[in-house]
């Protein structure tokens, strides 16, 4: 009778580890694998299914100044364990080592993220991270990153990241007019940011008078909740209601200065908003400077997997924020 009890246990036994065996493993799908190439219908981002898209991640701080984060395992651990779908990548144009004084280095700088993101299954924003306008230069450079990633889903071109209070819209639009076109003989589709006057605050004079004949483009915005209050939350709603479609490539909690302490009152105000707007945005940004805005302490690791005690409140609150509204896609594996 003994034996018989232990046979049925060991039967039991046996049965429950055959079903823990033939239980299908799972992994996680990325949000290029979930959601393809991009394109803008109305004002709204949307994937190549047709559902609405919304972006949400973190813009690398200006290469030239912190280029130790530009580099493959940053952009791994940001879509990994930070559940990015979307990294910035910001080529200082103007500083010492920028585009205009080191091209090559800065190419280098910015190829190093993209072809990251591409391996990581995340969207890339390429940013010409100026203030001021140079045709030239920017034709140029987005010839090389539309050669090289004219076929890539992955791929967003930022052509003008904040024109500042010298630059009229007329002035603009006429550069945006050649940059575009520019990129639109080598790659018809990929997604277009265009920038506007006042630090990409001024969208009412895009609102007046937008870019005329184009697809697939959207105009940028950038806040600071510790100094853009309302009124620029109340400016967005009435370009939107015009038809303009708007993207948040560069956003922070604090003040302009990207110093001073996080606004805890309005920066919940922006999420809401844009939440229920549908908006996509990037926080800004992954460096170690000595400001609020600089997401990561001194000394932090350069190839990412930071500890919290490495990581600053802001980074932090960005971490929280865009972990908690990207989605995770899993696939039973086959």
């Amino acid at each position: 009778m003994k034996n018989m009890k232990f046979l049925v246990v060991f039967a039991l036994i046996l049965g429950l580890t055959a079903c823990k065996k033939k239980e299908a493993p799972v992994r996680v799908k990325t949000p290029v694998e979930v959601n393809g190439k991009l394109k803008v219908v109305g004002t709204q981002l949307m994937n190549e299914h047709g559902d609405t898209m919304v972006l949400r991640g973190v813009s690398f701080g200006w290469h030239c100044l912190h280029p130790r984060f530009y580099n493959d395992s940053c952009v791994g651990f940001l879509a990994n364990d930070w559940k990015c779908n979307v990294v910035r990548a910001a080529m200082g144009v103007d500083l010492d080592l920028g585009y205009r004084t080191d091209p090559e280095g800065s190419v280098n700088c910015m190829t190093t993220v993209v072809d990251a993101a591409i391996k990581h299954g995340i969207y890339v924003l390429i940013d010409f991270h100026s203030h001021k306008i140079h045709t030239r230069e920017a034709k140029a450079f987005f010839t090389l990153m539309a050669n090289k990633y004219k076929d890539s889903p992955n791929v967003i071109y930022e052509i003008f990241n904040e024109p500042d209070d010298s630059c009229t819209w007329k002035a603009v639009k006429k550069y945006s007019e050649e940059v575009i076109s520019t990129i639109r003989t080598i790659d018809p589709d990929n997604i277009i940011l265009v920038g506007c006057p006042r630090w990409d605050q001024e969208i009412q004079l895009v609102g007046a008078d937008p870019l005329r004949n184009q697809t697939n483009i959207m105009y940028t915005m950038h806040f600071y909740a510790g100094t853009h209050k309302q009124w620029l939350r109340d400016r967005i709603d009435s370009a939107m209601a015009k038809g303009i479609p708007v993207f948040i490539s560069e956003c922070a909690g604090m003040e302009a200065t990207g110093d001073g302490p996080v606004d805890y009152k309005e920066w919940p105000l922006y999420l809401k908003w844009m939440d229920d707007h549908k908006l996509s945005w990037c926080t800004w940004s992954l460096s170690d400077k000595a400001e609020t805005c600089s997401m990561l302490k001194h000394g932090a690791s350069s190839t990412g997997y930071w500890p919290e005690e490495d990581i600053k409140e802001w980074g932090l609150i960005s971490r929280t924020a865009i972990r908690s509204r990207n989605p995770v896609v899993t696939e039973t594996k086959k």
